[in-house]
């Protein structure tokens, strides 16, 4: 069968010689312009963990498309690393390579009229960004990260880049010595890889697969694990399939689909900046999402597992256990899955999982006996936040679900670690971060230092922290993020005081400021937001930006 490509339209034809001339020029034979040209996205670089292998993965990937009868041609799509950017300004840095990470695939795609694409991505920004350029773009994509860090191990226990953050906050404390203090740095995180808990690159990862984009264990094999090379090689051939059975990012990623990422994150425990991709990736594919649907689908969902930093298990066990797909098989038992949607297999959901058992029920709870009835994330309104905020239910300790305490007010994540470094929190407060959001930060920082501060001197058991910013997935406890609107937004959260009164319930799915009415409404009446001297991409990116309860979309 012949198939019509759209690089043929660059390579056909006497008219197009000058195109020819430059494939030439980069040593392409005759044979090889002659057959699909599919894009290889490489998100190598020397800088963030995660990705220092991709270029392995990549020249894998590469002779996955060769074999299959493709021409592979790379090109580069940056990456940031969160650990290395968090706790100063590189943090607002991070949330807003997502869209030049869309933006840049998407002009090279487009420019060069490839016919298929196979992204290779690891981290934060770097999958959603890649995602929202699958859609944009729809040509036939298929997705191989570059795999999770393996864990490390002290004192006979796994640790994972949870461990090392709230270390610092133990030693802080006087719990732990320096020389302690040195070997959590030493040995946390012992290989290359996305960080080996349930964080945030690991949650868009297992999603990737939960969605259809990615191959079986796209979200769990080890960097460092030689399948991961050999899933790189069956992606490259992957996608040769979809360009002959035109199967393209759009007929995958429906609102069905989607709702089927959203209900494995609620079964995985997945970070809370799923919460700001899910629904971006939904908008660049014309499906919105409403935060409230996200409690619906958790009022249903199960959380079956217990990934670090929720629990002492880690990415390399629940690959052991059966990976995502297993979590997926668990949820299908009670109808929880829409099963006859398209993947990148050419197979639909139901097809690819039915054989996929569950292999540690240690690690992945039977649906019979979850964790929780409900899912791992729970999204918040109320005075505070009545267009909705975000918190990780499943990492919440239990005698943290329910807490009202007095407000410690912070205009910067700066001024409040300070605060908790000093011992000047004290159990009961309820730490509040603001001018952190998209618009205010700009950039919506990451608060995994102070969240994890309060971790590691005792005080998870005591003391709330609640933001317009948002966290790490290696956060845990009752950690509040994404309140919208912000404060540079005009939000109620620009006037709380010190002292002031707040409730939190999670399981009421509540977040409210208790203070008389009257008293707010004179507070907002003299309210003018603060306002920061921004140049450059973060001055547009702040004059553009939603809400973080809407994705964090450019309008």
């Amino acid at each position: 069968m012949v198939i019509k490509m759209k690089s043929d339209a660059l390579k056909n034809g006497m008219q197009n010689a000058p195109h020819r001339a430059l494939y030439h020029a980069l040593g392409l034979t005759e044979e090889e312009i002659s057959r699909p040209l599919v894009g290889i996205v490489s998100s190598y670089n020397e800088i963030v963990p995660g990705h220092m292998n991709i270029d392995k993965i990549v020249d894998a990937v590469k002779l996955g498309v060769a074999m299959a009868g493709g021409t592979p041609i790379v090109f580069p799509a940056i990456a940031v690393c969160d650990g290395i950017a968090m706790g100063h300004t590189g943090m607002k840095y991070s949330l807003v390579t997502r869209d030049l990470i869309a933006d840049s695939t998407e002009a090279m795609a487009m420019a060069h009229g490839f016919d298929a694409l196979v992204m290779v991505p690891n981290c934060d920004k770097n999958v959603p960004g890649l995602l929202m350029a699958a859609a944009r773009l729809n040509i036939p994509t298929v997705f191989v990260s570059g795999g999770p860090m393996l864990a490390g191990h002290i004192d006979g226990a796994k640790t994972s880049f949870s461990s090392i953050s709230e270390a610092v906050g133990q030693y802080n404390a006087g719990k732990i010595t320096e020389e302690k203090l040195r070997e959590y740095e030493c040995k946390t995180c012992p290989t290359c890889g996305s960080c080996s808990g349930m964080d945030t690159a690991n949650s868009m990862n297992c999603l990737t697969e939960a969605l259809g984009m990615g191959l079986r264990g796209n979200g769990t094999i080890p960097a460092v694990y030689s399948a991961r090379i050999e899933l790189a090689k069956h992606a490259g051939m992957a996608v040769m399939k979809m360009i002959e059975k035109n199967i393209r990012p759009r007929d995958i990623m429906t609102e069905d689909a989607i709702m089927n990422a959203l209900t494995v994150d609620m079964a995985l425990g997945c970070s809370t900046n799923s919460m700001l991709h899910l629904p971006a990736i939904a908008h660049e594919c014309g499906v919105e999402i409403n935060l409230d649907i996200a409690n619906k689908i958790s009022e249903k969902t199960p959380n079956l597992c217990h990934l670090a930093p929720a629990g002492r298990t880690y990415i390399e066990e629940l690959d052991e256990a059966g990976g995502v797909y297993a979590v997926m098989n668990e949820l299908s038992k009670k109808g929880l899955l829409h099963t006859d949607c398209m993947t990148v297999t050419g197979k639909t959901v139901g097809e690819n999982i039915k054989d996929c058992i569950n292999l540690n029920h240690n690690v992945i709870r039977p649906i019979e006996n979850p964790y929780s009835e409900t899912g791992g994330i729970a999204v918040l309104r109320g005075n505070l936040a009545p267009e909705g905020s975000v918190v990780k239910r499943s990492a919440v300790l239990p005698e943290m679900l329910v807490h009202e305490g007095p407000a410690r007010v912070f205009d910067c994540e700066e001024d409040a670690q300070a605060a908790i470094n000093a011992g000047k929190i004290v159990p009961g407060d309820v730490v509040v971060i603001r001018y952190e959001g998209p618009k205010g930060g700009p950039g919506m920082r990451e608060m995994l230092n102070p969240t994890s501060a309060i971790m590691g001197m005792g005080l998870g058991n005591s003391v709330a922290l609640i933001t317009d910013g948002r966290f790490s997935g290696a956060t845990r406890g009752a950690c509040v993020g994404h309140i919208t609107p912000e404060a540079a937004s005009g939000g109620l959260i620009g006037v709380v005081e010190e002292g002031d009164i707040i409730s939190i319930n999670i399981p009421e799915n509540k977040i409210e400021l208790k203070v008389d009415q009257a008293i707010l409404d004179e507070r907002m009446k003299n309210f003018v937001p603060k306002q920061k001297e921004l140049s450059g991409y973060l001055k547009r990116y702040a004059a553009l930006v939603s809400g973080g309860a809407y994705g964090a979309i450019l309008n």
